[in-house]
């Protein structure tokens, strides 16, 4: 019989599959894959939920969404979680002055999850990044830039235990990371150069917190010929000035 921790480690991986797929929603063999499990226990997950108001399903697509019951949950801890006002305006004057799409991201565990998405004035934009897609760290600007700079003893456990390969490629194995991370924290920012869609590039800055860990990242995406050099130590530092400023403003009271 499996143990109440158990269930709720499945339901949590669940429904995170299932929020790094909206708006448009997942099937059930989709998030089997996604969360590991077979298929039939996942169909009885996502029914349960359904019960409780937590998913709901698309009758004519038969796609799973967050259900309404998430919402209420989500609003009901936005007073001690939200953070989004303060850095959307960074995310909209970057995505201003650069003309390019600009990501408000926050690591979770092992992963950076994208929170904020505001597209620059630039009419070709990469569709890489959305709110609600997660990355382990070391994947995309954002969770190479913050992997870069954790402190060494966390960062090198990291290293040792994460298999990225199968998933993402041998540009993501433990000796690449690190060749990357040494890159990152020589330049303070990230760059990533195409390295999940070819041609689709992204630079990624840490936002440090009140103890100095890197909690969030602001990056952006764009297309090799404007985001590589010359301009890209341009944009790397105006995400730096830009990162600064907003962990100053985040560890306040």
């Amino acid at each position: 019989m499996e143990s109440g921790a158990t269930v709720v480690g499945r339901v949590g991986a669940l429904l995170r599959a299932l929020a790094a797929r909206e708006p448009d929603g997942g099937s059930t063999t989709g998030l089997a894959a996604a969360v590991g499990l077979p298929r039939p226990t996942v169909h009885r997950l996502l029914s349960a939920l359904r019960d409780e108001g937590m998913v709901e399903r698309d009758e004519a697509s038969a796609a799973w969404h967050l259900g309404p019951e998430c919402f209420l949950l989500g609003a009901a801890a936005t007073s001690r979680h939200d953070i989004a006002p303060v850095a959307r305006e960074a995310v909209l004057r970057i995505a201003r002055e650069t003309g390019e799409s600009a990501y408000f991201s926050v690591r979770r565990g092992d992963e950076t999850v994208c929170l904020l998405r505001e597209d620059g004035s630039f009419p070709i934009r990469s569709h890489v990044l959305h709110e609600g897609i997660r990355f382990p760290l070391g994947v995309a600007s954002a969770g190479q830039v913050i992997l870069a700079f954790l402190p060494e003893r966390e960062r090198e456990a990291y290293l040792r235990r994460a298999d990225l390969v199968a998933a993402h490629g041998r540009q993501h194995s433990s000796r690449a990371l690190r060749a990357r991370v040494a890159q990152t924290r020589e330049l303070g920012y990230a760059v990533n150069p195409g390295l999940i869609v070819a041609g689709s590039w992204g630079i990624g800055a840490a936002v440090f917190d009140a103890h100095e860990e890197p909690r969030w990242a602001l990056s952006i995406n764009g297309i090799e010929a404007r985001i590589a050099p010359p301009r890209q130590d341009e944009l790397g530092q105006l995400l730096l000035r830009e990162a600064h400023l907003l962990g100053a403003r985040m560890a306040r009271p």
